[in-house]
């Protein structure tokens, strides 16, 4: 069984969809089937290994048909999108849309959005469905998902992660900053929506090998026969500074090798 992945928008999550025998290259866009119902995608990547046999199937190569079709589906959920901010103000909902797409067959259409607080939308979700035919979802998304769609320029002065090639917004815990060494100021570690970097997370592989062998900030070490105490680390660097015993700072590069640098001082 042949695999590939496949993004139903630009830089968006990659899903593994069995080939199902078709001769599928890179960004060929192709028509999958998935819980929602048919979806119009492109090939992203192919020759995937998985363990789990249990993927839905590519139907078949999106034509020119298929395409137009694609592309009426955009404009339809653009309209439905500023309808349904139509309903919500007349409603007086505490809620902010950010995006609507309808499935490729049209059987439902998804409007996804921003709230601090759970929203009674039963009332919005029967209106909506009066008026387009088909079944409607309201999903409740997160600020990282409204960075997403937004876009802008993060802190190193680039195009941020989500919305240029990071494909999942994977989870990123405080722990990832304290592995890192990184102060615990939010105007540092936070990106445009609040939340911690995504790049924490991808970068703290790199960060846990470069610390092997590198002592903590307070631990008693000797180097050189002089004994101090570790003031601060540049785990990139592989360096430590310490503090010798009569108040001279001596900095110390631990060389990456099987023995990882100096022995520690466990006293």
């Amino acid at each position: 069984m042949k695999l590939v992945g496949i993004e139903f928008k630009k830089n968006g999550k990659i899903y593994i969809f069995n080939s199902n025998n078709l001769e599928l290259n890179i960004e060929d866009f192709v028509i999958v089937d998935t819980e929602r119902g048919q979806q119009f995608g492109r090939v992203s990547s192919i020759n995937i290994k998985d363990d789990n046999l249990n993927h839905s199937n590519v139907i078949r190569i999106a034509d020119k048909k298929d395409e137009k079709q694609n592309q009426k589906n955009i404009s339809d959920a653009k309209n439905a999108l500023n309808k349904a901010e139509e309903l919500i103000k007349k409603l007086n909902l505490d809620m902010k849309l950010i995006d609507a797409y309808y499935t490729f067959d049209r059987k439902q259409l998804v409007f996804q959005f921003l709230s601090d607080n759970r929203v009674d939308f039963r009332e919005l979700a029967k209106q909506l469905a009066s008026i387009y035919k088909t079944r409607i979802e309201l999903r409740q998304v997160g600020v990282r998902d409204k960075a997403k769609e937004i876009s802008g320029i993060g802190q190193c002065g680039r195009k941020i992660c989500c919305s240029s090639f990071l494909n999942d917004l994977d989870s990123v815990g405080i722990a990832q900053v304290k592995n890192q060494n990184l102060s615990l100021n939010p105007t540092k570690i936070n990106g445009l929506c609040g939340r911690l970097l995504c790049c924490l997370k991808y970068e703290d592989n790199l960060y846990s090998e470069l610390r092997k062998g590198l002592p903590e900030v307070g631990d008693k070490v000797k180097y050189n026969g002089v004994e101090g105490t570790v003031i601060s680390l540049d785990i990139p660097r592989r360096k430590y500074s310490m503090l010798t015993d009569d108040n001279t700072k001596v900095e110390v590069v631990v060389p990456i090798s099987k023995n990882e640098g100096k022995k520690r001082n466990n006293n």
